[in-house]
């Protein structure tokens, strides 16, 4: 009978494991509404880009959370690159990506069902 508890209390274990570290599972795409397009963010290849270093941007830019607001809206973007806030503490002039001058499409997709 503690053989049998013994294996069952690590199957539990084992399996509550699994299911903790799946719910801990960062999503690959985000999709975030906006007027000239949805901002499509690829978080697998942010996460690549800082080396799987999730203190880059958490909890010090956004909340772990999905459902976080960008503060990267229209006329925000000049100021937050600026100022190195949001996605412009990447995304600015001769920062670590492409600044977002020029390059709305890259964030921005109208309609194309583009993810």
């Amino acid at each position: 009978m503690r053989a049998f508890a013994a294996v069952l209390v690590t199957v539990l274990t084992a399996g509550i494991t699994a299911v903790s570290e799946e719910a801990r599972k960062p999503p690959e795409k985000l999709v975030f509404k906006a007027k000239p397009g949805d901002v499509v963010f690829d978080h697998a290849k942010h996460i690549k880009a800082a080396k799987n270093d999730c203190k880059v941007c958490h909890d010090r830019f956004w909340p772990q959370s999905a459902k976080a607001p960008l503060n990267f809206k229209a006329g925000l973007h000049k100021p937050a690159e600026a100022k190195h806030t949001s996605c412009g503490f990447c995304h600015h002039p001769g920062g670590g990506s492409f600044e977002s001058k020029g390059n709305c499409n890259r964030c921005h997709h109208k309609g194309t069902g583009k993810t």
